[in-house]
């Protein structure tokens, strides 16, 4: 048995290095705790076989975001109809968009309206970007031209210049957070985010590559040393003590029945910076659970540091 803080890393090199692959290969291992497998060339065969299995909210957890102009006004009525799932967009001139969303949404789109002349448009340029996740949505011969519509895909340094206005619903942040299940629970009620997680149905927590051990998060209700926090331990003990038994004669997601919310998970969390305020301001306060109040505390400061433009407001939560 171990027991850890909670902790946290902002991974934002990926995007600012235009790392979208990498990016997405690097949350989905998380499930499965099988970093170790990452190479230079890991990420197109990991990717096509998420998408091969179905299994797109993997691909959810990076960002693209578009620029886009067209001649006719009703291209942009056609798109707004569709209602795109977490696409994300701003005015910025009388014929000129800037829409932003994650790779699985512009897929999304493609499968879902592929005679829509801005989503063929979207489709085709981001195929050629990133022909591992489009490259199964070309061929279709329904996929408009894109006759009309003018559409760059911005970088990361474009993306960080723009208002602050457009910044905060188009920029988001990559955060990998380790907390117990407890907070988990309640952090996945914010939908307007991607989440991918820790997965106890196939992790062996007693292989040699967890260290034979569950491992645990320190409870702040209790203070190391006292009653509680001894009765405590001994359930965790005991707790590990039965899954690790169970594990002799049936598989993780049987013997995981037996673990508590205090086991430790880690999380990984995309969401705009818009989205990320709205987090931080209801879990940082003071009403929150205390367990993610903690977490939200560490993250505050670091994101004040990164965007004081955006997150400076929230600073008082500190106090």
């Amino acid at each position: 048995m171990k027991v850890i803080p909670p902790g946290f890393e902002i991974l934002d090199h990926y995007f600012t290095s235009n790392r979208v692959l990498e990016q997405i290969e690097r949350c989905g291992r998380v499930c499965y705790k099988s970093e170790d497998k990452i190479t230079e060339e890991s990420a197109p065969p990991f990717i096509r076989g998420i998408i091969r299995r179905g299994h797109e909210s993997v691909i959810e957890m990076a960002q693209l975001v578009l620029r886009v102009r067209a001649d006719r006004p009703e291209v942009f009525s056609e798109f707004f109809e569709l209602i795109p799932r977490f696409c994300q967009a701003t005015r910025t001139g009388d014929s000129e968009f800037i829409i932003s969303g994650n790779p699985r949404s512009f897929r999304d789109l493609g499968r879902r309206a592929p005679s829509c002349e801005l989503v063929g448009a979207a489709v085709r340029l981001l195929a050629e970007h990133y022909p591992i996740i489009y490259e199964d949505l070309i061929g279709n011969p329904a996929l408009a031209t894109g006759k009309g519509v003018e559409m760059e895909l911005l970088t990361a340094s474009e993306v960080d210049a723009l208002p602050v206005g457009h910044l905060v619903k188009h920029r988001t942040l990559l955060l990998h957070i380790v907390v117990n299940r407890a907070v988990t629970h309640e952090l996945v009620r914010h939908r307007v985010a991607s989440y991918l997680q820790e997965s106890q149905r196939y992790c062996r927590y007693g292989e040699a590559k967890f260290g034979g051990e569950v491992v645990f998060i320190r409870p702040c209700f209790f203070s190391e040393g006292s009653d509680e926090y001894a009765v405590w331990e001994q359930a965790m003990q005991e707790t590990e003590r039965h899954y690790l038994k169970l594990l002799e004669t049936s598989s993780p997601q049987a013997a995981r029945t037996v673990l508590p919310n205090s086991c430790k998970t880690e999380i990984m969390v995309n969401a705009t910076l818009e989205e990320w305020f709205h987090i931080l301001r209801l879990r940082a306060s003071k009403a929150a659970d205390p367990s993610m109040r903690e977490i939200m505390l560490k993250i505050l400061p670091e994101m004040i540091k990164r965007f004081p433009k955006v997150f400076g407001p929230l600073e008082e939560l500190m106090e």
